[in-house]
């Protein structure tokens, strides 16, 4: 794969899971190409949540964020591409839903801020971060696609 191999972190949160959504969003990042190297189902505990998101700790919507991140399972992952977390974000849309284009996870399948299903990381080094957070090493899967030839030069 030439270019900007990277990995990034993508969650699905607890209105994501909860509307079944978690197989229409893993097709969007399938089809786009990129491969899947981790995966969970998991309900976070808040201690997680808190590590996760601390870079908003400061802000006054963090506790109620904490608390709605907790209240449900969510499916965290890795995917791995070309440009991975700069593709991911754009293919997730505005944070707020109402600003996302069509075609976007937001812009076709959520209505409000507060429940705009999906997390992803928003650089290299927040992904890197958040993957080491959420994954063991061990849980990161190596592998080559049968039809990665088929996605990149």
């Amino acid at each position: 794969m030439a270019g900007n191999k990277e990995r990034t972190f993508i969650m699905v949160k607890p209105d994501g899971v909860q509307r079944g959504l978690v197989g229409q969003i893993i097709q969007r990042f399938e089809a786009k190409g990129f491969k899947l190297v981790a995966m969970k189902f998991m309900w976070p505990s808040k201690e997680l949540l808190e590590k996760h998101y601390a870079d908003l700790s400061a802000r006054p919507f963090f506790p109620g964020l904490v608390t709605y991140m907790s209240s449900g399972p969510v499916v965290p992952m890795v995917w791995e591409g070309l440009n991975a977390v700069k593709t991911g974000r754009k293919m997730l849309g505005a944070t707020n839903p109402a600003d996302s284009e069509p075609g976007t996870i937001r812009g076709d399948l959520c209505v409000q801020v507060g429940r705009n299903i999906i997390h992803g990381s928003d650089a290299v080094e927040s992904a890197n971060k958040e993957i080491a957070l959420w994954f063991k090493d061990e849980e990161l899967v190596s592998w080559t696609p049968a039809a990665e030839g088929w996605v990149y030069e």
